[in-house]
């Protein structure tokens, strides 16, 4: 069945999350989520084979990365991809170990609220 047809949406699929994180269900037809950190657009994005899917837009001052918008592209919203390029986002800089979060975004505010065991990266300033 193709991607785009109108039974994907409605028949999920398990895919496997980053560690330590839920597991997340998907359309079908979803063969890759491809993270990135393009540094130099201070965005990290995530993408579902070549469709750009999700962007959470960030500050970095070499102490804190501010994460002002996350934004879902809106053919995509529903599905947890959000949740998903937080968690990647979290996970990478808590893998660095260099740097605070401050979430100046909603959206990345609530995931720290509901994901209490990542709260040790968070910044009150920078």
């Amino acid at each position: 069945m193709p991607a785009g047809s109108p039974d994907c949406a409605r028949s999920p699929t398990r895919v496997p999350a980053a560690p330590g994180a839920p597991e997340r269900t998907y359309p079908v037809g979803v063969t890759e989520l491809r993270f990135t950190n393009e540094a130099d657009a201070s965005r990290y994005t995530l993408y579902r084979g070549d469709d750009l899917v999700g962007v959470l837009d960030y500050r970095d001052d070499g102490r804190t990365v501010a994460m002002t918008r996350a934004y879902t592209v809106p053919t995509f919203r529903g599905h947890g991809y959000a949740g998903d390029l937080v968690s990647r986002a979290v996970g990478e800089l808590e893998q660095r170990g260099d740097r605070g979060v401050i979430p100046v975004c909603w959206y990345v505010a609530d995931w720290f609220e509901a994901n209490p065991a990542h709260r040790g990266l968070l910044k009150r300033t920078a």
